[in-house]
């Protein structure tokens, strides 16, 4: 690699301890992950300084100047490189980056046709008078509120207690001009621009919505997660985690495996996952995901919460979730079934609805290593481990 190359470690890239000394790059979804160690504290300060604006040759002259070993860092780029997680900016990305925050487009959507469908009038009557909570003003949420409301959906209330950043804007969601306003009231206009009829209101106290889309890095130990299953209220996770768009799963209660299911799938295949989703959950994470991911993710969960709602057919997400990575983003299915050790499908199901129930093979994040050792650090590659996948593209 050239040393005039700018390495950039995207700020959404997790940085997880596994041990004391060892730290994982990546690798939580369906991409390859680094494990490197000794050194966890040092090195996390020197990989969060890869932020694309030094040349290789002044990242390494500026490590030797702290006493790292230049060849160590070299092959630990390259390392990092073989994995997918830095990213190699031209100099001419920096002036445009320079430049600021790109103005916002609007783009025009129309409502869903349904002439010509079996019982399109009743399921546009339906999407009227349904309630969608969107939880987080993210690059992914706000464009799927909007959606939501633009195709249809009569309420559509977007819940944030944070303020707005310039690295909150995209197409069809928050814009520039909204930085430093409360997110909750930026998204609500928003939905408003999509769709100037929607009902963007807050829920009164004690009102159930039809669905909740968790737009935000989850945790199932959220209280509020515990709460949506506990009341049988239908959630489904909608987030962009590091670069990949994950839509799912759709958790009926009563009906389909649960976001604790997923978690104690995660802790079997590896120990070490409930500490590695702490960290993942522990903040405010960083606005993440390039614009066509952030959409596709928010399309592709507007497709499963019309599903529902419309009643048109088991949705896809069902107890599973669909993984989009770049740069193909192609949908891959991943399945997770009821963990004997839950109890989830105990919960009562108060919508009436059938899920049905998904099928599959069991899966879990298996994670194999492959020795890619250098210079200072011993690396471990990491991967999430092959998919069971369902092939989701048309014929």
């Amino acid at each position: 690699m050239s040393d005039s190359a700018h390495p950039l470690l995207p700020p959404a890239t997790p940085l997880l301890h596994r041990t004391a000394d060892a730290v994982q790059v990546g690798g939580v979804d369906s991409g390859d992950g680094l494990v490197v160690h000794p050194g966890a504290a040092e090195l996390t300060a020197l990989l969060r300084g890869l932020d694309g604006r030094r040349p290789q040759r002044a990242v390494l002259a500026d490590a030797a100047a702290c006493g790292f070993d230049p060849a160590a860092v070299s092959g630990l780029l390259d390392g990092l490189r073989t994995t997918g997680q830095l990213v190699d900016l031209d100099p001419a990305d920096l002036l445009a980056a320079d430049a600021g925050p790109a103005a916002a487009a609007r783009t025009a959507a129309e409502l869903p046709a349904v002439r010509g469908v079996a019982g399109g009038t009743a399921r546009w009557a339906a999407r009227r008078r349904a309630t969608v909570v969107v939880e987080g003003a993210t690059r992914v949420g706000v464009p799927l509120a909007a959606v939501l409301a633009a195709s249809g959906v009569g309420r559509v209330s977007v819940r944030d207690r944070g303020v707005a950043s310039a690295a909150d804007a995209v197409v069809g969601g928050l814009d520039a001009g909204d930085e430093g306003r409360p997110r909750a009231l930026a998204a609500a206009d928003a939905v408003r621009r999509a769709s100037p009829l929607a009902d963007v209101r807050p829920l009164p106290e004690g009102t159930t919505p039809d669905l909740v889309v968790l737009a935000h890095p989850w945790a199932a130990a959220d209280p509020l997660v515990a709460g949506w299953q506990r009341a049988g209220t239908a959630h489904l996770v909608a987030t962009v985690r590091g670069e990949t768009g994950v839509v799912g799963p759709l958790v009926v209660p009563g009906r389909t495996s649960c976001l604790r299911c997923a978690e104690l799938h995660r802790r079997d295949a590896d120990p070490s996952w409930p500490s590695l989703a702490a960290q993942l959950t522990a903040g405010e994470a960083p606005a993440s995901g390039a614009t066509v991911t952030c959409l596709l993710t928010a399309l592709t969960a507007v497709q499963q919460v019309l599903a529902y709602l419309d009643g048109s057919g088991a949705p896809a997400t069902l107890g599973a979730t669909v993984e989009l990575r770049p740069p193909a983003l192609v949908p891959a299915l991943r399945r997770w079934d009821v963990h004997r050790d839950c109890g989830c499908p105990d919960v009562p199901d108060p919508s009436g609805r059938g899920a049905g129930t998904p099928s599959g093979e069991p899966l879990g994040p298996a994670l194999g290593t492959v020795d890619a050792g250098q210079g200072q650090w011993s690396q471990e590659r990491r991967a999430p481990g092959p998919l069971p996948t369902d092939d989701l593209r048309p014929p």
